[in-house]
């Protein structure tokens, strides 16, 4: 059977050491969607939802959530990340959300770019749940993993 990595020799939770590991240029882009009614859409693109600017809100909303990752997750390292991005596409009956992580560093960054989409999404449910009561928030996912020697 393969050995966890978060679990020392007596089967205690313990936070992985990175410290031998060499830094390298680490990127995870992480999407989500929120499906919701085309009239909700349709309030949304004119700027007439009751909350106000929703999408600028759970951009920031999932750009500070990923800075606090660690915070929320046991044992995620806490990360200086270089960059976090979180962008939205707009379509007939959904939200489409994709967050972009980068930094140099130990250890990868997908549970942050993963945790700015989940905020992100849990953002605009709440802004827009007055209006849509129906809302899902789905399809949650790491899109891309990558690292490369600096």
């Amino acid at each position: 059977m393969k050995k966890f990595s978060h679990l020392d020799a007596t089967g205690a939770a313990t936070m992985v050491d990175v410290g031998a590991k060499p830094p390298q240029l680490r990127r995870a882009v992480a999407t989500g969607e929120l499906r919701c009614a085309p009239a909700t859409i349709r309030l949304l693109k004119k700027q007439a939802l009751p909350k106000g600017d929703v999408l600028a809100c759970a951009r920031l909303a999932g750009i500070m959530a990923a800075k606090k990752t660690s915070d929320l997750i046991p044992l995620c390292h806490p990360l200086a990340l270089e960059k976090i991005s979180v962008d939205f596409v707009i379509r007939r009956d959904r939200i489409l959300i994709t967050a972009e992580a980068r930094l140099t560093g130990k250890t990868g960054v997908e549970m942050e770019a993963l945790t700015a989409v989940s905020v992100a999404a849990l953002t605009l449910y709440d802004m827009m749940k007055a209006v849509d009561k129906k809302m899902v928030i789905g399809e949650v996912r790491v899109t891309t993993k990558t690292k490369q020697t600096v």
